[in-house]
């Protein structure tokens, strides 16, 4: 496989981690540039790392993982929307915001988003793609990917003002839907 048709890949299992990224900005308007960098980091790391596991794994449970992912993906990204989308709506104007990036969350939603990679990398195993440079660009891009995000989201998230919340949690389930459909759909 070539680095454009790998660049294509890691754009493409990018796009989650780019619309949670900026629901992380719009929540937090006042994150900090290391705030953002941890987030980016984690996101990344998870990418990249369920890629190398999903090609370490190859073949061996790729039917197993296949039948059940796109429900972990809809669960674990779904729990945390509405968890949000609750805290958003019951939240008084003087509370203090939720911090999502508590490392607990952050891995949950990193998970989340980063079960397609996994399945990427099973396929990776059996195209004998050379796993190392593929986890590198698709960590890279994960990580500008986020970074850009967070940063459009830091902006939006000034103007919209209360209730942020209630959009990120909206975000979250509706990635969570899409890897579901997506997967269901064979799309």
């Amino acid at each position: 496989m070539d680095l454009l048709t790998i660049l294509a890949v890691a754009l493409g299992l990018s796009f989650d981690t780019f619309a949670v990224s900026l629901s992380y900005g719009v929540i937090r308007s006042k994150i900090l540039f290391w705030q953002a960098v941890r987030i980016a980091v984690v996101l990344a790391v998870f990418q990249a790392g369920l890629l190398v596991v999903g090609f370490s794994l190859g073949s061996f449970v790729s039917e197993i993982i296949k039948a059940a992912d796109h429900w972990i993906a809809l669960a674990l990204l779904s729990f945390l929307g509405i968890r949000m989308i609750y805290e958003g709506i019951t939240r008084n104007e003087n509370d203090e915001k939720r911090d999502y990036s508590k490392l607990s969350e952050l891995i949950t939603v990193a998970v989340g988003t980063s079960i397609d990679a996994f399945a990427v990398g099973i396929s990776f195993a059996l195209l004998k793609v050379n796993i190392w440079i593929s986890a590198i660009i698709i960590g890279t891009v994960t990580f500008l990917a986020s970074m850009t995000a967070i940063r459009i989201g830091k902006s939006a998230g000034a103007r919209l003002g209360q209730r942020v919340e209630v959009i990120g949690g909206l975000i979250l389930i509706a990635i969570g839907v899409k890897i579901f459909l997506e997967h269901v759909l064979g799309a």
